[in-house]
């Protein structure tokens, strides 16, 4: 009999009847699923929402489905069943299921993005209710393997999506007009045998990234990740190059400059960032390279490996907070600098760092000791004790600049805060007229005549 009474009990808890009322309604976790950009022709990451049966009686849903005005395509998985549209779905009292959203979008002739937006009705006792999906469509040139055999334009239309490798001809000169987007696929890469001439500019800066568009978790991009793809290399015959405003990050390998002659320069890097590499963001041996007004950060190696030849930086941020693992080498790593390093065939190198910055989690500079060699850091700050020498002038040690970076919320924001000791601490001789303005366009010299150390120009910031 106990045991009779404690099962009439037990069961008595579980409200198996389905409510039949038009006011008991499920409930949603989000009133509009908003996806990324989508690529068309590439289906999106999944996006997902609960359904929630708030009432003690069962729900009987009786439809679900997409209600089909886009011009997208969109795929479902409601409880973990697959499939275009549901009837009966049952939710017991007090419980809750799971729907996945996956969107697909039909390429077209629009070169702008494209807003899609559709509906996912539930019909449950004889009321529609509404979530809302939303996202953007971006049509895509899709390059396979291309080679650029003769001058070539890209433009800022749509982006290229390149699998493979981008190979520009020795002879050949590939332009990347301002604000060309320039999306490479895992492994892809571009290889410069010719010349390369990219044109952004502060209004219409050129990206150089990885095809993922979505998001790794939550609301954290992929673009933070890096190792999406190869990078680019300026083989032994390639001079003249130019990234003017260019936003590259997501590497596995950076930029990479083949050796070759010092007499004609290998690349000016204008009011560009170089970000986020597996290895070094640049590495170059025996080339002739400048870098102005530029942010080179975060790399699983050093930030700039340099081995010989002859390199100008000026008003440059080197900074390497790197998310993914422990930095192996010092931010600035430099070889093949000091007389006993000759091996009495190649020049040994000659290189000015003016008004830049060298901070982060690793130690500056690999070389403590400059004596004898043809480099010199003027007007820099460092994080490192030391004092000036005749290869160090004028230099801020131990200074702080105090970037916006909050490296635990993924935030590498490499301007200067007010209380940053790069203010003011420039030589404004050093710094040509090229880059009057840093890549935000803000002007780096302040009414008072002084100028800072770093790519930016402190802005004020007013407490809020």
């Amino acid at each position: 009999m106990l045991l009779v009474v404690l099962g009439l009990a037990f069961t008595g808890c579980i409200e198996d009847d389905f409510t039949t009322s038009s006011s008991d309604l499920p409930e949603f976790s989000t009133d509009t699923l908003a996806f990324d950009t989508v690529l068309t022709d590439v289906g999106t990451a999944t996006r997902q929402f609960v359904v929630y049966n708030r009432h003690k009686k069962m729900l009987n849903i009786s439809s679900i489905k997409i209600a089909g005005n886009s011009r997208g395509r969109f795929y479902l998985n409601v409880d973990g069943v697959t499939g275009e549209e549901f009837h009966d779905v049952e939710i017991r009292g007090n419980d809750s299921i799971f729907v996945f959203v996956e969107a697909f979008i039909d390429p077209s002739d629009d070169n702008n993005p494209i807003l899609l937006e559709d509906k996912l009705e539930f019909v449950t006792n004889g009321v529609t209710k509404q979530v809302v999906i939303t996202a953007w469509g971006q049509n895509v040139e899709r390059l396979y393997s291309p080679l650029v055999a003769e001058d070539t334009h890209f433009t800022a239309d749509r982006p290229y999506v390149i699998f493979d490798t981008l190979r520009v001809a020795e002879g050949a000169t590939l332009t990347l007009d301002a604000g060309t987007r320039l999306y490479f696929h895992n492994k892809a890469a571009m290889v410069v045998d010719g010349r390369l001439l990219a044109n952004g500019t502060t209004e219409l800066p050129i990206d150089l990234r990885g095809d993922r568009i979505d998001k790794v978790v939550g609301d954290i991009g992929f673009d933070i990740m890096s190792g999406q793809w190869d990078g680019v290399r300026f083989t032994a015959s390639s001079y003249g190059n130019e990234m003017r405003h260019v936003y590259m990050r997501g590497t596995k390998t950076g930029v990479v400059a083949d050796s070759a002659s010092t007499e004609q320069r290998k690349l000016l890097l204008h009011n560009s960032v170089l970000h986020n590499s597996a290895g070094s963001v640049l590495t170059a041996s025996h080339v002739w390279i400048e870098a102005l007004g530029c942010e080179l950060s975060d790399a699983h190696n050093a930030v700039a490996s340099l081995t010989g030849g002859r390199y100008s930086f000026v008003n440059c941020t080197l900074a390497n907070y790197y998310l993914f693992s422990f930095i192996n080498e010092p931010i600035l790593s430099l070889y093949y600098l000091l007389p006993d390093h000759s091996d009495g065939t190649t020049p040994l190198m000659t290189a000015n760092f003016d008004n830049c910055i060298f901070y982060g989690l690793a130690s500056g500079i690999n070389e403590g000791d400059l004596t004898g060699s043809a480099v010199q850091l003027r007007n820099c700050l460092l994080q490192s004790t030391g004092e000036d020498d005749d290869n160090f002038i004028a230099c801020v040690w131990e200074g702080d600049p105090k970037f916006y970076v909050i490296r635990d919320e993924y935030v590498f924001d490499y301007r200067l805060k007010n209380e940053s000791d790069a203010i003011g601490k420039g030589n404004p001789a050093l710094c040509p007229t090229e880059i009057a303005a840093d890549r935000y366009g803000v002007t780096r010299l302040h009414p008072d005549g002084t100028i800072d150390i770093g790519a930016y120009t402190w802005v004020e910031a007013v407490e809020e």
